[in-house]
């Protein structure tokens, strides 16, 4: 079975205005005629009523019914009287009826039909009555005499048909203002039409509703976030993701509002406000590391506005962080293993040679090293999950020919920060110390201590890299500025949004020996116990000479 046909919005209004208009035209149009016909009647009752008061004050009417004859004198003057005013007839007639002239003269001294009872009064009045000539508008007016007595009537009439053909004239007139007003009004509503077609793409009441209704339910349920500028910069739409993503009161009304107007995370601003295209690119928003789209919506050419799309990714980068710990761990084992089976075969060998103290001295050296950085992690941390992410550190600086020192006055019995938090700031400080002492010339050395007094928890790590320029500390951490290829990076940006959600500071200082030293406190909720000296160390100070990461 073939779908109906819909119409679409602008086939409607159309045919819905060409409806209203033809009609209001139509009936202008019968109000003009109405008008004209009432204008046409009272016009003849004036005229036949002139006509007639004229007739009857002429001296030579009141002269010829005096006379034995009056038809004789008074038939020539009604006739040549009403070919001049162009009336249908002009009746003189006696008190009693009797006609004196008609315009038939077959019909003269029969009774004139119609009513006279108010002229006989001394009433002149108009009346519509049907005679021998059909129906007419018709004066009838008294005669008087010197003494002012009735001694005749005068009767003038137009034909009914003859008022309607007067009428009949004026129509073109009518119709020649109607019929252009029709068009005009015809083309005002196709291009009315014509623009809303353009406008709602040809789509019907019902198709528009049902976009309406599924794709405001498709935008507000979506696990994305949208924010839709117009090309004016003003907010056409948002939604609860969206909201929820950026920190926005749902109660807020953000539609029609200037975008700049809005309190937005600093990074998502600057990137509305620059106007470039973004392609999955990684931004901070708060406590959230969001990943970005932004297009500019054009239409047939015609710049619509910006489309921001945003998916959080703080959870992913979690994850990925932890497994990117776990990789790096189990490819240092990997290489440890290698190593251990290349130092396992020289011992045997050394045995096979009757080597044995060399073989000895050679086996128990690097396991003691190897225990006894064990010891002094696990013995200053007992934190587990800490204790295996610098156990993990180590190794990954050993794989990279770095030098990872643990400091003899490291200690933290006790955390009272969630053990993600902790993971986060140490792991990447550690992460961003490889980095930069990455690609320099040997020795390459990094420091971390980890402790806590009774108020806050200090974790400090130094490189000796080239250092981190002063203008970019502060972007260092509040953006996730990078010097690396990639252009922008989080790890340090992860950090401060620890030290931000916890109410601690962070800070950068060159020392005197050339290390980059990167210090982060926070607030200790409980106490924790520390041991060797201060956990903030000489080289905790707020200084911002900075070093390059």
């Amino acid at each position: 079975m073939a779908r109906r046909r819909q119409w679409s919005i602008a086939g409607q209004l159309f045919a819905l205005q060409a409806v209203v208009v033809t009609l209001l035209v139509l009936a202008g149009l019968a109000g003009a005629v109405w008008l004209a016909r009432s204008d046409s009647r009272q016009s003849a009752e004036d005229e036949v009523l002139a006509v007639a008061q004229t007739v009857a004050r002429s001296p030579d009417v009141h002269a010829a019914l005096t006379t034995a004859d009056p038809a004789a004198t008074i038939q020539p003057y009604a006739e040549a009287t009403r070919g001049d005013t162009g009336t249908d007839f002009v009746v003189v007639m006696a008190p009693d009826r009797t006609r004196y002239s008609h315009p038939d003269p077959d019909l003269i001294g029969q009774p004139f039909i119609g009513d006279i009872g108010p002229a006989l009064a001394g009433e002149p009045f108009v009346t519509t009555n049907v005679g021998t000539l059909g129906e007419s508008v018709r004066a009838v007016v008294p005669v008087y005499d010197d003494e002012h007595r009735i001694i005749g009537l005068v009767s003038v009439g137009i034909t009914t048909k003859a008022i309607n053909r007067k009428l009949l004239g004026q129509l073109p007139v009518l119709l020649g203002a109607a019929v252009p007003a029709l068009a005009l009004a015809a083309t005002g509503s196709w291009l009315l039409s014509r623009r809303l077609r353009r406008q709602t793409h040809g789509l019907g009441p019902r198709q528009m509703t049902r976009m309406y209704e599924y794709y405001d339910a498709v935008l507000h349920s979506v696990r994305e976030g949208l924010l839709v500028l117009t090309r004016d910069r003003r907010v056409a739409l948002v939604n609860d993701e969206g909201r929820r993503l950026l920190g926005l009161d749902e109660d807020t009304a953000l539609t029609d509002r200037p975008v700049a107007g809005i309190d937005l995370p600093p990074a998502v601003a600057e990137l509305l406000d620059s106007g470039r295209d973004a392609y999955d690119e990684p931004i901070l928003a708060g406590d959230r590391v969001l990943v970005v789209n932004q297009r500019t919506t054009r239409f047939e050419g015609a710049v619509l506005g910006t489309v921001l799309t945003l998916r959080d990714q703080t959870e992913l980068r979690n994850l990925a962080s932890e497994l990117d710990s776990v990789r790096a761990l189990t490819d240092a084992l990997r290489a440890q293993t290698h190593e251990s089976a290349n130092r396992l075969h020289t011992v045997l060998t050394l045995v096979e040679l009757g080597r044995t103290d060399e073989a000895v001295r050679l086996a128990t050296r690097d396991l003691a090293l190897a225990q006894q950085l064990a010891d002094r992690v696990v013995g200053a941390v007992t934190e587990p999950a800490l204790a295996a992410l610098l156990l993990g550190k180590s190794a990954q600086a050993g794989e990279r020919g770095v030098d990872l020192v643990i400091e003899p006055d490291c200690r933290l019995d006790d955390s009272p920060l969630p053990t993600t938090d902790l993971l986060t700031v140490v792991g990447n400080l550690v992460d961003n110390a490889l980095e930069a002492v990455a690609g320099t010339p040997p020795p390459r050395r990094v420091r971390v201590f980890v402790g806590a007094t009774a108020d806050e928890i200090v974790v400090r790590v130094g490189d000796n890299g080239p250092g981190l320029a002063p203008e970019r500390v502060a972007d260092a951490f509040r953006r996730g500025w990078s010097t690396k290829s990639a252009g922008r990076g989080l790890g340090l940006a992860l950090v401060g949004q620890v030290v931000h959600r916890h109410g601690g500071t962070s800070d950068v200082e060159r020392t005197e020996d050339g290390e980059t030293v990167f210090t982060v406190r926070l607030p200790a909720r409980t106490e924790a116990r520390v041991s060797g000296r201060d956990a903030a160390g000489p080289r905790a100070s707020a200084g911002r000479s900075g070093a390059d990461t």
